[in-house]
């Protein structure tokens, strides 16, 4: 069994945990099919939120989609002036079988800026 890690991030229009939960649900989601992958084969997952996200935790909503039997944590992402703002970065630690797996990462919305060199 091998493991792999998985990165990804999105931003939030507002602080509010409606916008936390669907922007959470959608970046998971998209995490797990472009890397063809389940929940089950997720062991952990690191959350990370800027200071100016204060209304809800993301692993409330990851567990709402099944992450239930991995461990999950929130912390809060260093502050760095003129960084991004409203911004949810997660990374996903799986058990894979495969020797020959190339974890996808999946920056969404303005979180695409931390990452030009992903975009196709």
């Amino acid at each position: 069994m091998n493991q792999y890690c998985i990165r990804g991030a999105v931003t939030i229009e507002e602080n509010t945990a409606e916008e936390i939960r669907i922007n959470t649900i959608d970046m998971l989601e998209q995490i797990l099919k472009e890397n063809n992958i389940s929940v089950n084969d997720c062991v952990s997952l690191i959350f990370t939120a800027t200071k100016d996200i204060t209304k809800a935790y993301p692993a409330k909503f990851a567990r709402e989609i099944g992450f239930v039997n991995c461990s999950l944590m929130c912390v809060q992402e260093m502050y760095v002036e003129d960084s991004l703002e409203l911004c949810i970065r997660a990374m996903v630690t799986v058990n894979k079988e495969e020797n020959d797996f190339k974890p996808k990462n999946i920056y969404l919305k303005e979180a695409k800026k931390l990452r030009p060199d992903l975009i196709k």
